[in-house]
């Protein structure tokens, strides 16, 4: 089977979409020989994100821009079919919630969440429109439909008319090196360099709104006044949109030499990171999957999550839930998640077995048999 998979998200995306797609392609290489895949990136490849090599891969690389290509295929729907550029396939994947015009070939797009319609107010208002336009477009044209989350799949169904038997949950896989040895070196270096005096707690993901860093914000500034309540609070993402309010939190909740705030954390450190802190804290009003909740579990680090999006799926009695509007409870949940040394352990062992489970090999299978399905759906 010919394969043809839009690789650009893995090219112009360090974090979140572009992880995911470089870890499916990766753990397809390892697990199929036979098939042939093609890799289009309408961006060119750098040092640090190349394209993969292997003798059944080809590249194709046409650098007009991740945001020319969108605009030409997505706004002004120029009639430029997909083979022209990536050639022809048996079928094709779009791995972030949209789909280039097709002449012939069958298609699988992957949505990873909704929160463009169940929490708008979370994205800038561009943003929304335009995921409302393009999204419900992609999954009418699409054979078949990818979701991250059975929370995703009810909400394509509930939201966007999306029939059942034309999804396929899909849950994202855990790479190894999160579930590997603790490098104490490595720790220790990372904890010299952003200054984490334990006990820490970790957030990890965009700022945005729909992460509620702000909220845990003013949690964390409540749990520090607490003897043996945690000291750092640890954030590990980039700048994404409306994010004034939560360096407004610092200053009004008076912690500013307490917060760190690290940006963009290569691949290479994250496990290291997590084995640097004491507790994962992911209170998110809406997650259509949640990584970093699934690594922390992989790397034995205890979890307090919003009970709210695919959260509950994904970490469920390996961590404690709290809804994402109650900072009291936040904060109540941050003190036990450091000081119950037996809750801790309780957490730690069920979200290894809970890890375990989530591997980017069973991923990628799974995604084999949706291309066989919509090959031969068409």
């Amino acid at each position: 089977m010919r394969i043809a998979i839009d690789y650009t998200p893995a090219i112009a995306q360090s974090a979140g979409i572009g992880r995911y797609t470089r870890e499916l392609v990766a753990a397809l290489i390892r697990i199929d020989s036979a098939d042939r895949f093609t890799l289009f990136s309408a961006e060119r490849p750098t040092a640090e994100r190349s394209l993969p090599e292997a003798p059944n891969i080809r590249a194709r690389v046409v650098p007009i821009g991740n945001r020319n290509l969108t605009i030409l295929w997505q706004r002004l729907h120029a009639p430029i079919p997909a083979e022209l550029l990536m050639g022809n396939a048996d079928v094709l994947h779009g791995p972030d919630f949209i789909l280039p015009p097709v002449a012939r070939m069958p298609s699988v797009v992957t949505v990873h969440d909704v929160a463009f319609l169940t929490h708008p107010d979370c994205a800038v208002p561009s943003l929304a429109r335009y995921l409302s336009m393009v999204v419900p477009r992609a999954v009418r044209a699409a054979e078949r439909v990818i979701a991250v989350s059975q929370r995703t799949a009810a909400d394509l169904t509930a939201l966007l008319d999306v029939a059942p038997k034309k999804l396929t949950v899909i849950p994202n896989g855990i790479a190894p090196r999160f579930s590997g040895a603790r490098d104490e070196a490595a720790i220790a270096r990372l904890r010299a360099v952003y200054r984490i005096e334990g006990p820490a707690v970790l957030a990890v993901g965009t700022i945005e709104p729909r992460k509620n860093y702000a909220r845990l914000i003013a949690a964390f500034a409540e749990a520090r006044r607490t003897s043996g309540g945690p000291r750092t609070l640890v954030i590990a993402g980039r700048k994404g949109w409306l994010y004034d309010d939560v360096f407004e939190a610092v200053e009004r909740c008076h912690v500013s030499d307490g917060v760190r705030f690290l940006d963009y954390v290569p691949d290479e450190d994250l496990p290291s990171l997590y084995h640097a802190a004491d507790l994962l804290a992911i209170p998110s009003r809406y997650e259509g999957f949640g990584i970093p909740a699934a690594e922390a579990m992989a790397s034995g680090l205890p979890v307090v999550y919003g009970d709210a999006g695919a959260l509950p799926e994904v970490v469920g009695d390996a961590g404690l839930a709290v809804p994402p509007e109650d900072a009291a409870a936040l904060t109540e949940a941050l003190l036990r998640g450091i000081q119950d040394v037996a809750l801790r352990e309780q957490m730690v062992a069920r979200g290894r077995e809970r890890a375990a489970g989530l591997t980017w090999e069973a991923a990628a299978l799974a995604h084999l048999q949706v291309y066989r399905t919509a090959a031969g759906a068409a």
